[in-house]
């Protein structure tokens, strides 16, 4: 099981390096699965993986003048802030058990419930034809809007360890008009101080298997250096699309697999 984990592992960071997101979104389910993590510390670890992944394909992106400076202090000052709050006064104080409609929910099959219908929410936007991508945007977006989807993405990524890229690439390209190459560089900067941050504070909270969390990282690093400089030469929408796929499939099997829990307690 463990090949299968370092080889999804390198999956992980080839989306990142190709599309600027997506590939987090498998990292909870390969350490819970693959690795048996807990779902809640699995969301603590995907933090280092997702967050010191995305850190080496930033620096491949500010090489190339990829990254957009202003849009990541200010987008990615709330979805920071987030974060922060998440992982700080909420996840080291939940407990074991939550009460809904009556019926005594652990925490971890919540967490991965809620995990499933976020793959699956997700795969549709990687699934879908960018359209709209090479349209003028006959509006600007106002800074509502803009907050809420820092608040947002800073909310999947303190709760669920996920990067958020599948809801940072989106905002970029539509709300803050940025070309898709940028925004992928853009959103790579934000989820790495996301994540890293996330981080920083569960150090304090959990005991680490850094062993683990070394291969596990050193593995997808590579992933997405390979995909930076693919995604130099070639269109990253074909095989986003066939990845969303298989996030799509993945998150309905999770979504079964623990229903079927679920309905067993």
């Amino acid at each position: 099981m463990e090949i299968a984990g370092y080889i999804a592992a390198l999956l992980i960071g080839l989306t990142l390096g190709l599309v600027g997101g997506g590939g987090s979104i498998l990292t909870v389910p390969i350490l819970v699965y693959l690795f048996q993590v807990s779902p809640v510390l699995a969301t603590s670890y995907s933090l280092f993986i997702v967050g010191i992944t995305s850190l080496v394909g930033s620096v491949n992106s500010f090489a190339n003048k990829k990254v957009d400076i202003t849009t990541v202090v200010v987008f990615g000052t709330l979805s920071i802030v987030t974060v922060f709050c998440i992982r700080h006064y909420l996840i080291p104080h939940l407990p074991s058990f939550i009460s809904i409609a009556g019926y005594q929910m652990p925490v971890s099959l919540l967490t991965m419930l809620l995990f499933a219908s976020l793959m699956i929410v997700s795969s549709f936007s990687m699934i879908k034809d960018d359209k709209e991508k090479n349209r003028s945007v006959v509006h600007k977006a106002g800074a509502g809007t803009i907050a809420l989807y820092g608040i947002t993405v800073g909310l999947v990524t303190g709760l669920l360890g996920a990067g958020g890229g599948f809801l940072l690439i989106p905002a970029l390209t539509v709300l803050l008009r940025l070309p898709i190459k940028k925004a992928i560089g853009t959103s790579l900067v934000i989820i790495t101080l996301n994540s890293l941050i996330g981080f920083a504070d569960d150090v304090t909270h959990h005991q680490m298997n850094w062993p683990l969390l070394f291969k596990i990282t050193g593995i997808s690093v590579i992933g997405v250096l390979i995909g930076s400089v693919i995604g130099q030469k070639i269109d990253g929408s074909f095989l986003k699309k066939g990845f969303g796929w298989f996030v799509l499939l993945m998150g309905t099997y999770i979504l079964l697999h623990e229903l079927i829990g679920l309905f067993s307690l």
